[in-house]
């Protein structure tokens, strides 16, 4: 299974607006993959409301997983707009 580990960018963490951004781009993905907490049990990365349900605060550690065929590179897609943190989705998302 591949992973990415990741810090939130996100100063107010996976909350509205960051999460709604975060779930448009793990579905544009077309790979499925599910997204945790270090700690914590992973969720789909494609729910709106798993996502807010796992409370993700600014700067905490998750943690992106798939064992889809083609992972590597959505996981480094969605892993870069975690870590920066983006206001927008972008193009190549």
């Amino acid at each position: 299974m591949a992973e990415r580990r990741v810090n939130v960018g996100w100063a107010e963490g996976l909350h509205a607006r960051p999460a709604s951004i975060f779930v448009r781009a793990a579905t544009a993905a077309g790979v499925p993959m599910t997204i945790a907490k270090a700690d914590g049990n992973p969720v789909n990365a494609a729910s709106m409301l798993a996502v807010l349900g796992l409370g993700a605060q600014g700067g905490e550690e998750i943690v992106l997983a798939s064992d889809a065929e083609g992972a590597d590179a959505a996981l480094d897609r969605l892993a870069k707009l975690v870590a920066e943190g983006l206001d927008e989705l972008p193009e190549t998302v």
